[in-house]
């Protein structure tokens, strides 16, 4: 899926803002009028957003949104982080990135939607336990989990079938297996390497390799709990050493493809979220599993990356009764549902998968991915959120990716420094 993150120039627009402050959280809590909105700019959340922006729009008129897509920028988090400098953001954004949420409430940014008689219940009611995952280090949710895409092993049918491989059943379930079967695709020409993963070096990239591993490994945890790293303990260093296993002999590759890899027929596999059933219909024959674990964990217990966007309400925003009000329209329901249908994502709400069941009756490929959301992990919200997950990256891109360094030294090392940076406020 698109990555548009720019670390470096998020990061200086972040210091520059530092010092920005918000006004009361609670300022304008009850005040409705004309508010703002900014949404993603892929083709299928806008032309929800568009509709959802209409019917609110034709039932009050008398509190009218304006809706845009997100500026164009090096990044929507530079874009983003420039409006709050400017006190000119929206007051509601459909695609604030979780990482991102710890610094964007540094700059003052962002209203806790606590400060709201039903904030709080709204978001857990909505949410279930996943919500827990979105509040911030002073215990107040800045955030609405809104959609997720729970990443797992999209695979080529035919590519397996060319490599002697039972497609309909293949052995991906623990390591083992994982690098026995990609042995098999490279060796029989199923494709050139079993898999792809971006091998460059942004911070993000962690989030479809090592971290859809380590949270099924270890059933759900986080790279960060208790401000403490997660990621250099056994089952960190067991998937770093899966990963390092790929790279070595060539079942990975360590240049960047500029190309679809699985469309184009490069690798057989794939990390992907559900946006991906659409784009690869009729390209290509897939199949889906959960990632990988050390010993083989049943798919209705496995664990994954949510690749998450949520929604925020913004300090600059002066209506902020008629932003809350719009923001519970948004993810209501009727509209989660009109979301789903549209986009394909899925809403994160409480077992979507039975929330909505004519649609996964009607669209079955997407129903495991439904299953899966129940089951996702999230960026830890945490201060240095961003210079955390580049700290991470840099040592595993030294160590897994192009072998420089031993990777449980490697992630040791690492661990020190995000300790240090994950203590600071």
């Amino acid at each position: 899926m698109r990555r548009t993150f720019t670390a470096v120039a998020l990061g200086a627009v972040l210091a520059a803002a530092a010092a920005c402050g918000s006004d009361d959280a609670g300022t304008g809590i009850e005040t409705r009028g004309p508010i703002t909105v900014w949404y993603s700019n892929n083709l299928e959340e806008v032309a929800w957003g568009k509709q959802m922006v209409a019917a609110w729009n034709t039932a009050h008129p008398d509190q009218l949104v304006t809706a845009q897509e997100i500026p164009t920028g090096k990044s929507s988090e530079e874009v983003i982080g420039a409006a709050i400098t400017a006190g000119n953001a929206p007051c509601l954004i459909f695609n604030t990135s979780p990482a991102s949420v710890s610094q964007f409430q540094k700059q003052g940014g962002l209203v806790p939607l606590d400060s709201f008689a039903d904030g709080t219940s709204y978001v857990e009611g909505r949410s279930g336990e996943v919500a827990q995952q979105y509040k911030s280090s002073d215990g107040k949710y800045y955030q609405l989990p809104w959609k997720s895409n729970p990443v797992m092993i999209f695979y080529n049918k035919k590519a397996f079938a060319k490599a002697g491989i039972d497609a309909g059943n293949p052995p991906l379930g623990t390591y083992e297996e994982f690098l026995a079967t990609s042995r098999k695709i490279v060796a029989g020409r199923g494709a050139q390497y079993a898999i792809l993963p971006a091998p460059s070096n942004e911070f993000f990239q962690s989030w479809f390799d090592f971290y859809p591993l380590f949270a099924a490994a270890t059933g759900g945890k986080q790279l960060i709990e208790d401000k403490h790293a997660t990621f250099a303990g056994d089952e960190g260093r067991a998937v770093a050493q899966f990963w390092r296993t790929m790279y070595a002999e060539k079942l990975a590759g360590q240049e960047k493809y500029t190309g679809d890899a699985f469309a184009d027929g490069k690798a057989a596999m794939a990390i992907v979220g559900p946006w991906a059933v659409s784009v690869y219909r009729g390209k290509v024959d897939w199949g889906v599993a959960p990632v990988p674990t050390p010993t083989g964990t049943a798919a209705d217990a496995t664990h994954t990356f949510s690749d998450a966007k949520n929604v925020a309400i913004y300090s600059a925003c002066k209506n902020r009764g008629t932003a809350w009000d719009v923001l519970k329209f948004a993810t209501s329901s009727e509209q989660d549902g009109k979301f789903l249908e549209l986009t394909g994502q899925m809403p994160l709400r409480n077992d979507v998968a039975s929330a909505y069941p004519e649609y996964f009756t009607k669209n079955p490929d997407y129903r495991t991915f439904a299953e899966q959301s129940a089951r996702t992990v999230e960026v830890p919200n945490v201060p240095n959120s961003i210079t955390i997950w580049q700290t991470f990256r840099d040592a595993y891109s030294r160590s897994v990716i192009f072998g420089k360094q031993d990777p449980g030294a490697s992630l040791d090392e690492a661990a020190k420094r995000v300790d240090e940076l994950a203590s600071q406020p």
